[in-house]
Protein backbone atom coordinates (compact mmCIF):
# COMPACT_ATOMS: atom_id res chain seq x y z
CA UNK A 1 0.00 0.00 0.00
CA UNK A 2 1.36 3.40 -0.90
CA UNK A 3 1.00 6.41 1.35
CA UNK A 4 -1.72 7.89 -0.88
CA UNK A 5 -3.85 4.76 -0.53
CA UNK A 6 -4.39 5.11 3.21
CA UNK A 7 -6.44 8.34 3.19
CA UNK A 8 -8.67 6.92 0.45
CA UNK A 9 -9.18 3.69 2.42
CA UNK A 10 -9.98 5.65 5.58
CA UNK A 11 -12.52 7.69 3.61
CA UNK A 12 -14.14 4.48 2.34
CA UNK A 13 -14.40 3.16 5.91
CA UNK A 14 -15.82 6.44 7.22
CA UNK A 15 -18.33 6.79 4.38
CA UNK A 16 -19.41 3.15 4.61
CA UNK A 17 -19.92 3.15 8.36
CA UNK A 18 -21.75 6.47 8.19
CA UNK A 19 -24.13 5.06 5.57
CA UNK A 20 -24.78 1.98 7.72
CA UNK A 21 -25.45 4.15 10.78
CA UNK A 22 -27.84 6.37 8.82
CA UNK A 23 -29.72 3.38 7.40
CA UNK A 24 -29.97 1.18 10.49
CA UNK A 25 -29.68 3.77 13.29
CA UNK A 26 -27.87 1.60 15.83
CA UNK A 27 -27.59 2.83 19.38
CA UNK A 28 -24.28 1.09 20.04
CA UNK A 29 -20.99 0.30 18.34
CA UNK A 30 -18.76 -2.57 19.45
CA UNK A 31 -15.18 -2.47 18.25
CA UNK A 32 -11.97 -4.33 19.00
CA UNK A 33 -9.14 -2.48 20.71
CA UNK A 34 -5.86 -2.18 18.82
CA UNK A 35 -3.35 -4.81 19.83
CA UNK A 36 0.29 -4.16 18.98
CA UNK A 37 2.34 -7.31 18.90
CA UNK A 38 5.16 -7.02 16.39
CA UNK A 39 4.34 -4.50 13.71
CA UNK A 40 3.87 -0.94 14.95
CA UNK A 41 3.04 0.32 11.45
CA UNK A 42 0.14 -2.14 11.13
CA UNK A 43 -1.13 -1.20 14.60
CA UNK A 44 -1.02 2.49 13.66
CA UNK A 45 -2.99 1.89 10.44
CA UNK A 46 -5.50 -0.25 12.29
CA UNK A 47 -5.91 2.51 14.88
CA UNK A 48 -6.59 5.01 12.11
CA UNK A 49 -9.18 2.68 10.56
CA UNK A 50 -10.88 2.28 13.95
CA UNK A 51 -10.92 6.04 14.39
CA UNK A 52 -12.50 6.52 10.96
CA UNK A 53 -15.23 4.02 11.89
CA UNK A 54 -15.84 5.54 15.33
CA UNK A 55 -15.92 9.11 13.99
CA UNK A 56 -18.54 8.06 11.44
CA UNK A 57 -20.96 7.46 14.32
CA UNK A 58 -20.57 10.85 16.02
CA UNK A 59 -23.51 12.59 14.32
CA UNK A 60 -25.84 9.80 15.45
CA UNK A 61 -24.57 9.85 19.04
CA UNK A 62 -23.86 6.11 19.02
CA UNK A 63 -22.48 4.68 22.27
CA UNK A 64 -19.09 3.00 21.68
CA UNK A 65 -17.86 -0.12 23.48
CA UNK A 66 -14.31 -1.41 23.04
CA UNK A 67 -13.14 -4.95 23.75
CA UNK A 68 -9.65 -6.42 23.93
CA UNK A 69 -8.94 -9.24 21.48
CA UNK A 70 -8.41 -11.66 24.37
CA UNK A 71 -11.80 -10.74 25.85
CA UNK A 72 -13.48 -11.33 22.48
CA UNK A 73 -11.84 -14.75 22.12
CA UNK A 74 -12.65 -15.64 25.73
CA UNK A 75 -16.27 -14.69 25.22
CA UNK A 76 -16.71 -16.66 21.98
CA UNK A 77 -14.31 -19.59 22.28
CA UNK A 78 -13.80 -19.80 26.04
CA UNK A 79 -10.05 -19.25 25.73
CA UNK A 80 -8.36 -15.87 25.32
CA UNK A 81 -5.51 -17.38 23.32
CA UNK A 82 -7.73 -19.03 20.69
CA UNK A 83 -6.55 -18.95 17.09
CA UNK A 84 -8.48 -17.58 14.10
CA UNK A 85 -9.74 -21.02 13.01
CA UNK A 86 -11.24 -21.62 16.44
CA UNK A 87 -12.96 -18.23 16.36
CA UNK A 88 -14.33 -18.96 12.87
CA UNK A 89 -15.64 -22.35 13.99
CA UNK A 90 -17.33 -21.02 17.12
CA UNK A 91 -18.90 -18.05 15.31
CA UNK A 92 -20.30 -20.46 12.72
CA UNK A 93 -21.61 -22.74 15.48
CA UNK A 94 -23.03 -20.02 17.74
CA UNK A 95 -24.78 -18.21 14.91
CA UNK A 96 -25.81 -21.44 13.15
CA UNK A 97 -24.32 -20.26 9.86
CA UNK A 98 -24.41 -22.64 6.92
CA UNK A 99 -20.91 -21.64 5.76
CA UNK A 100 -17.80 -20.77 7.69
CA UNK A 101 -17.26 -16.98 7.65
CA UNK A 102 -14.00 -15.53 6.32
CA UNK A 103 -11.48 -14.67 9.07
CA UNK A 104 -12.26 -10.93 9.06
CA UNK A 105 -16.00 -11.59 9.01
CA UNK A 106 -15.64 -14.03 11.91
CA UNK A 107 -13.63 -11.44 13.87
CA UNK A 108 -16.32 -8.79 13.39
CA UNK A 109 -19.10 -11.21 14.34
CA UNK A 110 -17.07 -12.34 17.37
CA UNK A 111 -16.86 -8.74 18.61
CA UNK A 112 -20.64 -8.44 18.21
CA UNK A 113 -21.16 -11.69 20.15
CA UNK A 114 -18.78 -10.53 22.88
CA UNK A 115 -20.72 -7.27 23.15
CA UNK A 116 -24.01 -9.16 23.35
CA UNK A 117 -22.59 -11.30 26.17
CA UNK A 118 -21.41 -8.23 28.08
CA UNK A 119 -24.62 -6.19 27.75
CA UNK A 120 -26.33 -7.39 30.94
CA UNK A 121 -23.20 -6.43 32.91
CA UNK A 122 -22.91 -3.07 31.13
CA UNK A 123 -26.53 -2.26 31.96
CA UNK A 124 -26.04 -3.15 35.64
CA UNK A 125 -22.91 -0.99 35.84
CA UNK A 126 -24.69 1.97 34.21
CA UNK A 127 -27.71 1.58 36.50
CA UNK A 128 -25.42 1.43 39.52
CA UNK A 129 -23.61 4.57 38.40
CA UNK A 130 -26.93 6.40 37.92
CA UNK A 131 -28.08 5.27 41.37
CA UNK A 132 -24.80 6.40 42.96
CA UNK A 133 -25.25 9.80 41.33
CA UNK A 134 -28.71 10.15 42.84
CA UNK A 135 -27.51 8.99 46.25
CA UNK A 136 -24.69 11.53 46.39
CA UNK A 137 -26.76 14.48 45.11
Amino acid sequence: MTTGDLPQRLKIIHTGVRAIVQEFQPGQLAIEQVFMHRNADSALKLGQARAAAICATFDADVECFEYAARAVKQSVVGRGGADKRQVQHMVKTLLRLSDQPAPDEADALAVALCHAHHQPLNHRIAASARQSGRDSG
